[in-house]
């Protein structure tokens, strides 16, 4: 006993020596601010960090990298920009290997200001995005990581390998998409794709959507809820593998109606509004 008494004080005290040497978690930072004189295009791309935009009245992008654990610089984090004329791009790299006794990786964020008008494009490998009111071509995607964004204008792509997505105030054509996680928008809609492989879908269409070309909502596994305005016009096909479908929409049925599928014509029919879940139930609501 007295023995497995002293190991066990002999490794705390190890345990304290060692906190007490090793040296603080470091914090590097970088920023550089580019002029523009039109419409932008920005490209950030980092392999492992989170990415945060905002949108300011200037002409100009500034990019401001902050890092924890990580130097920026020679054998740690690598910073690769370039711009020609109105087009910028960011590269931001973490190391290969970073892993010390204490098992403790580094951190890389990436905080963006930009234009309210311009096409960006962000991708990381792994981390969180988050994107405040820009109109243009807009392109998020992560693999790893949750989406969170307000006030996107114009035509949007949002893509994450396995995390939620929630995008409000939308105004365009969105294109959502996440293999695992939740996805919640709600805006005007000209055209609306949105598919998770695992996860909820909590849709609402504000008033003058339009279906245009057809709109499509399909969960592997989870529930569907569209909220519509009611004089959008559409031809309704909704179908679950496991579960049931409502609605409090007029519907004019235009073939078979059961707990697990329905197709109808919403007020003077239209193009396609297919709604789809493997297990799960699929909600028409009216806004």
């Amino acid at each position: 006993m007295t023995r497995t008494v002293l190991m066990s004080a002999a490794l705390l005290f190890g345990a304290a020596v060692l906190a007490a040497a090793a040296p603080a978690a470091h914090a590097d930072d970088w920023s550089k601010t580019y002029a523009i004189n039109g419409r932008a295009d920005l490209h950030v791309q980092t392999d492992d960090g989170a990415v945060s935009v905002t949108s300011s009245d200037q002409n100009e992008i500034y990019v401001h990298v902050t890092t924890t654990r990580y130097t920026i610089g020679s054998g740690g984090v690598s910073i690769d920009q370039s711009q020609n004329g109105n087009s910028v791009e960011v590269r931001v790299r973490t190391p290969r290997m970073h892993w010390g006794f204490f098992g403790s990786s580094g951190t890389v964020h990436v905080d963006v200001r930009v234009p309210r008008n311009l096409n960006l494009d962000v991708n990381t490998g792994d981390g969180n995005v988050s994107a405040q009111p820009v109109s243009g071509n807009i392109r998020i995607v992560t693999g790893d990581g949750n989406i969170d964004a307000n006030g996107l204008h114009g035509s949007v792509y949002l893509h994450s390998g396995d995390g939620r997505i929630e995008s409000s105030g939308m105004d365009g054509s969105l294109q959502v998409d996440t293999g695992d996680g939740h996805i919640t928008i709600d805006g005007r809609f000209d055209s609306l794709q949105a598919k998770t492989g695992d996860g909820s879908i909590d849709a609402s269409a504000a008033t003058g959507s339009k279906i245009g070309e057809g709109w499509s909502l399909h969960s592997g596994d989870g529930r569907i809820t569209l909220r519509v305005p009611t004089d959008l016009n559409a031809e309704l096909d909704a179908h679950t593998g496991d579960g049931s479908i409502s609605w409090d929409i007029p519907l004019t049925f235009t073939g078979t109606v059961n707990r697990s599928y329905v197709r109808g014509k919403m007020n003077q029919g239209g193009p396609l509004l297919k709604l789809s879940s493997g297990d799960g139930s699929i909600h028409i609501e009216k806004i």
